[in-house]
């Protein structure tokens, strides 16, 4: 469980940013090799014309073998977002497989976001 915030490290995957497009608000795949517990993913809009409804998505590799949608522990994020919001979302580092990215499925572009993700590394 992700409680311990000194002990997090944070990984920016993506930057804040316009993005006109679903293909263009998707991260690259992140290993979560040497992550434990609840990994947390922070989705940051700022002006939004239309809506964006981010995933995260888990694969086996850095070249997406595999990959599915993860279906977070609060539930997905709300479909639709809209501008200046911030959501969290968590996943079990135990139920992925190995290397995990977030999709910002744009509907109507452009989507001012960021996405980061907290979480806690193996000693």
């Amino acid at each position: 469980m992700l409680v311990d915030g000194q002990a997090c490290t944070v990984v920016k995957l993506l930057d804040p940013a316009s993005y006109a497009n679903t293909a263009a608000a998707t991260s690259a795949w992140t290993s979560i090799a040497n992550v434990q517990g609840d990994i947390m993913f922070t989705f940051q809009t700022g002006a939004v014309t239309g809506s964006v409804a981010p995933r995260i998505e888990t694969a086996y590799d850095s070249g997406g073998t595999g990959a599915a949608a993860v279906s977070p522990n609060e539930g997905d994020f709300t479909n639709g977002v809209t501008a200046n919001t911030c959501q969290k979302r968590c996943i079990s580092s135990n139920g992925a497989k190995g290397f995990v990215r977030i999709v910002g499925a744009i509907t109507t572009g452009p989507a001012f976001c960021s996405v980061t993700m907290s979480a806690r590394l193996r000693a």
